[in-house]
C-alpha cells in the first residue's frame, strides 16, 4: 500500500471513530445540553446557524437517515454507510450544506448504491430503473444502437406465499437475483420494480439475443428454486421489447414487453410459443464500452443532477454550469449556450461533499436536452 493510500485509510478510520464517539456522547447528554452542543457543532461543521431545539430535530433526522441507509445494505459485500455520510446527505437534501465537506468518493458511491438498492434481493430498485432507462435510451438514440427491455414476474407467486409462507416467498425472490447474476451480461442492469416484478435493461442487444437471455434466465431460475421444495411449481415469465423497432420511448417499450409477458401467461402456457421481439435493422454502434482491463472505477458514474455540484471555468470572466454526473474519467454538465463552452479549458470542480478541485476539461460531446439546455460531456485532461 502506498503512503497516500495508507494516510487516506488512517484519516477515514479516524473520522468514522470521531463520529461514532460523537453519537455515543450525545446519547448521554440531556436534551437541553445536547441542543446547545449540536447547535455549535453544526455551526463549526457546515457553517449553518440553527437553534438548539432545531439542531436536536436535525440530529434525529440524521440518525434516522443513517439507520435507513444501512437497513438497505443487502449483503456483507456492501460496506455500511458512515454517520458522517448520512449527515452530509441530510444537510444537502435540506439545502443547508453551503461549504465543502470532505467525504471520499466511496462515501458518495455508498449513498447512491444504498438509496437505489432493493434490500431483499440486492438488485436495483424502481427509482433507479426509471433513471437508468432514460439514460440508456438517450445513449441508444445518440449512438444508433439498440436497447432491449425485459419485464418478468413469478408465475403463481401468490400461491407460494399463501401455502409456504412469506419467508419462503422472500427466498424465492432472492433466487431471481441469483439467476440474474449467473446469466446476464456484465453490461446489463437488473431491477426489482415491485413485489414479484422485475425488469432488465440490455444495452446494445437485439430481439433475438434478448429472447435467448430471457430463456437462459428462466431455465436457471427454475433450477435454483427447486432447492426450496415449494408446494407449487414456480416459474419466471417474461416479455421483451427492443428500441427502436418496438417503440421510441420508455412507456411504449414497457407496454410491448407487458403484452408479451401476458401472452406467455395465456392458458395452455406449457409449450405456448413466445412472441419474440423482432430485431431492428443493424446500425453502426458508436458507443464505446470500457476497454478490457481498464480501471472500472474510471468508467463508473455518480448521478449528481439536482445537487449543488457545479464547475466554474474561464478565470477572466467566470462562468458556472451545474454538474449532471461525475466519474474518475470525466464530468457531464448542463449549459444554456453550448458554443460558449470552450473545447478545452481550466476549471474548478465543486462537489458539496468534497473540497474544490482544479481540473482541465476537454469537451468530448454535446447533446441537446430540451428546455434544460445542452448536456456537455468532458474528459479530465489533468487535475491539481
Amino acid at each position: 500500500m502506498t503512503d497516500p493510500d495508507r494516510a487516506a485509510r488512517i484519516t477515514s478510520a479516524a473520522e468514522e471513530s470521531f463520529f461514532d464517539i460523537l453519537g455515543e456522547t450525545l446519547q448521554s447528554l440531556d436534551r437541553g445540553v445536547r441542543g446547545q452542543f449540536l447547535s455549535r457543532f453544526f455551526k463549526a461543521f457546515a457553517s449553518i446557524d440553527v437553534s438548539d431545539r432545531d439542531s436536536t430535530v436535525l440530529w434525529d433526522r440524521i440518525l434516522s437517515r443513517h439507520r435507513e441507509l444501512n437497513g438497505r445494505v443487502a449483503g456483507p459485500e456492501v460496506d455500511p454507510v458512515s454517520l458522517k455520510a448520512a449527515m452530509v446527505d441530510i444537510l444537502q437534501d435540506l439545502d443547508l450544506l453551503h461549504v465543502p465537506v470532505v467525504v471520499e468518493y466511496r462515501e458518495l458511491r455508498k449513498l447512491q448504491v444504498n438509496a437505489g438498492t432493493d434490500a431483499l434481493t440486492g438488485l436495483y430498485n424502481r427509482r433507479l430503473f426509471e433513471e437508468y432507462f432514460d439514460k440508456e435510451m438517450s445513449r441508444a438514440r445518440r449512438s444508433g444502437a439498440q436497447l432491449a427491455l425485459m419485464i418478468a414476474d413469478l408465475h403463481r407467486f401468490k400461491e407460494v406465499n399463501d401455502r409456504n409462507g412469506h419467508p419462503l416467498g422472500d427466498e424465492a425472490l432472492k433466487y431471481v437475483a441469483a439467476a440474474a447474476r449467473d446469466t446476464l451480461r456484465s453490461s446489463d442492469f437488473a431491477f426489482r420494480v415491485g413485489g414479484d416484478e422485475f425488469a432488465v435493461l440490455l444495452p446494445q442487444c437485439d430481439g433475438e439475443r434478448c429472447e435467448a437471455l430471457g430463456g437462459r434466465l428462466r431455465n436457471r431460475y427454475e433450477i435454483l428454486v427447486q432447492a426450496l421444495h415449494l408446494a407449487v411449481p414456480l416459474t419466471l415469465d417474461y416479455g421483451t421489447a427492443v428500441f427502436p423497432s418496438d417503440g421510441d420511448g420508455r412507456e411504449a417499450l414497457v407496454r410491448v414487453a407487458d403484452r408479451r409477458l401476458y401472452e406467455m401467461k395465456n392458458p395452455g402456457r406449457d409449450g405456448h410459443p413466445l412472441s419474440p421481439a423482432q430485431p431492428a435493422p443493424a446500425r453502426p454502434a458508436t458507443a464505446q464500452p470500457a476497454p478490457a482491463g481498464a480501471n472500472k472505477r474510471k468508467w463508473e458514474r455518480i448521478l449528481l443532477a439536482g445537487t449543488t455540484a457545479h464547475v466554474v471555468w474561464n478565470e477572466t470572466d467566470p462562468a458556472t454550469a451545474p454538474v449532471v454526473d461525475l466519474s474518475y474519467g470525466g464530468v457531464a454538465v448542463m449549459v444554456r449556450d453550448a458554443d460558449a463552452f470552450p473545447l478545452e479549458c481550466p476549471a474548478v470542480l465543486h462537489v458539496p461533499t468534497q473540497a474544490p478541485v482544479k481540473v482541465v476539461l476537454h469537451k468530448a460531446y454535446t447533446q441537446p436536452a430540451g428546455v434544460s439546455g445542452t448536456r456537455i460531456g468532458c474528459a479530465f485532461v489533468a487535475t491539481t
